[in-house]
């Protein structure tokens, strides 16, 4: 069935149930960024494979709502399938839920899956839409006509073991029931699967990349309960964590759980994280306490022994990035090479390291255009094959049993043009500015952003998204609560918390450049002013001299440069052999 056909049939259920409009967002039931196949409803209703955007279905018109990283992407994908693209980054463009309150009569009503929407989600837009749209939340209707969907993954969960993790499940048990007291909270429910693991130093394989297990924690002043599928857990497991007080129960337990809650009990929420159905599942008589999850702040904040940990899985990263980029430039021309196999190098190299679980999201190995679409995945029909021209820009990471890492870098293939010499220069330059700064404590992302902007901004050019995330400890690649964004953000950055710095330039039809360092805060001096912050990089990996022109550099940002290469070759040097030593402190301008 193609994706008309699947609207169609979406159309025809939503008439039979009374729906003039009907919502399919990206999302899990536990409101991840990243989902298992079973979750993929708007990638099988619109067809648009990015990891972020909403669908809105009405039945005379349907539109994909996404950001700034899959215009073009969504562009093409969307191609003939009926559903329009609309650019959510873009000013003047409106919401979907302004879109559906002016297009949608008074008195319709509207489905969606409450199981996928957030509690804060749905409250939004009853208030939004009170009196003109009802909303029925317990549909399911994508579920309905979906025939093959795949299950919902039960792969067995494993230990992180604490001397990766720093901390022990019962010390970060103690310090969360201590948050939750200050809250005024005797009940706190646990959704986010990164914030789970982590809290519980448990990881699985429940979503590709992502080393998480679909599971729920409802946690108490004196109990502690995981609640996941049965035939998860192993007996080894499982004697480890009832050891430390977690009791086991069956996933669905959770509502339970929260429906024999009382008048005595005040449970603290992330309207954020929490789903709507499992909001109202809260018994009526239980106060609600909403807030973030506080073990979203503390698994941020990393401690020296995962900063330690960190530092020694970039390293391993840093050895394979390199065998990669030498075997790149030294084959190319002897042997036919593209995005795909370029891509199955990689990860090749990454695995070849025994701390090595897999890759942290899908390699991006984008040539010439290509890598103008900023999350652009390459395929068999229309993977490019490299020439010794222009750029290829490769966007990866790796999963580390001692950390995740992130890292991108643009890499000089042969003779480039002024243009694209000068944006990757450009981009340098907006990378520089941001490793570099000194800041006052109190900062937050959204301070900080402009840096990196600031060169690209003086050409006339921008990005359209962020400059920077968080990155996870053996978890996800994209990790809160801090970023560096233009979006208004009110985290400081405290010391030890992770962050990626990657400005870049996309020029659709012609090239995409970024360059990826991975960062984390650290205390500078503190004066009569203050506390002063700056940043360390984690990242070990050369920065493709051939690509920059040297005019348009400050006698600083060439030191910086000259510095970082060198701080890259000391630090890699041990780990590799003779031939690969030569040929980086070639790379490192040494």
């Amino acid at each position: 069935m193609d994706i008309q056909g699947r609207v169609a049939k979406l159309r025809k259920l939503m008439a039979d149930n009374g729906l003039a409009a009907y919502i399919i967002p990206s999302s899990d039931s536990h409101l991840s960024e990243y989902v298992a196949d079973h979750f993929k409803s708007r990638q099988w209703i619109s067809g648009f494979t990015g990891s972020a955007g909403t669908v809105v279905i009405t039945l005379k018109d349907a539109g994909l709502w996404t950001d700034g990283r899959y215009y073009i992407q969504a562009e093409q994908q969307l191609r003939n399938s009926g559903i329009r693209l609309f650019k959510a980054a873009d000013p003047q463009v409106p919401s979907y839920t302004e879109w559906l309150k002016e297009n949608l009569p008074e008195g319709s009503t509207l489905g969606l899956d409450g199981h996928v929407f957030s509690a804060k989600q749905l409250r939004d837009m009853e208030k939004e839409w009170a009196g003109r749209i009802t909303i029925k939340f317990d549909q399911d209707l994508v579920g309905q006509l979906w025939q093959d969907r795949p299950p919902i993954p039960a792969r067995d969960i494993f230990i992180h073991d604490v001397s990766y993790a720093g901390r022990s499940r019962v010390e970060k048990l103690n310090d969360l029931r201590q948050q939750m007291k200050g809250k005024g909270a005797n009940v706190h429910v646990l959704t986010a699967l990164d914030d789970i693991a982590w809290l519980l130093n448990i990881r699985g394989a429940d979503v590709p990349n992502n080393p998480v297990t679909i599971a729920h924690v409802l946690v108490t002043e004196d109990a502690c309960t995981l609640c996941i599928a049965p035939g998860k857990v192993p007996a080894p497991v499982k004697a480890e964590l009832e050891r430390d007080g977690i009791q086991i129960k069956g996933y669905d337990a959770v509502a339970g759980l929260l429906q024999g809650l009382g008048g005595d009990d005040a449970v603290l929420i992330d309207p954020e994280f929490v789903n709507a159905i499992l909001d109202h599942a809260i018994h009526p008589q239980a106060k609600k306490v909403e807030g973030t999850n506080p073990t979203t702040m503390l698994k941020a904040i990393k401690n020296e022994i995962e900063l330690d940990n960190l530092k020694t899985s970039n390293i391993h990263d840093g050895v394979a990035m390199v065998r990669f980029i030498k075997w790149l430039k030294t084959t190319l021309g002897k042997e036919e090479i593209t995005e795909l196999s370029a891509e199955d190098t990689l990860e090749t190299l990454r695995r070849a390291n025994k701390e090595c679980v897999g890759l942290s999201f899908d390699t991006i190995a984008g040539y010439k255009d290509h890598a103008a679409m900023m999350h652009y995945k390459a395929t068999p029909e229309k993977a490019y094959t490299l020439r010794a021209e222009g750029f290829l820009l490769v966007d990866s990471g790796g999963q580390y049993f001692g950390g995740t890492t992130d890292i991108t870098r643009t890499i000089v293939l042969g003779p480039l043009t002024e243009e694209e010499k000068r944006d990757f220069t450009l981009v340098l330059k907006g990378h520089i500015a941001l490793a570099t700064v000194k800041f006052l404590y109190g900062a937050t992302g959204s301070n900080l952003d402009v840096l990196a902007r600031q060169p690209i901004w003086k050409y006339g050019m921008d990005y359209k998204c962020g400059t920077g995330h968080g990155v996870g400890m053996f978890l996800n690649v994209h990790e809160g609560p801090q970023r560096l964004s233009q979006t208004p953000n009110t985290v400081k950055l405290e010391a030890g918390m992770i962050l990626t710095n990657e400005p870049g330039i996309y020029k659709e039809g012609k090239h995409g450049i970024r360059t990826e360092n991975m960062m984390v805060v650290r205390k500078a001096e503190e004066t009569e002013f203050g506390q002063f912050m700056g940043f360390e990089a984690l990242t070990y990996c050369p920065i493709d001299l051939a690509g920059v022109d040297q005019s348009l550099l400050t006698e600083e940002e060439q030191t910086w440069l000259d510095d970082y290469n060198q701080m890259v070759y000391t630090t890699l040097e041990p780990y590799l052999d003779a031939e690969e030593k030569a040929w980086l402190a070639q790379e490192c301008g040494r």
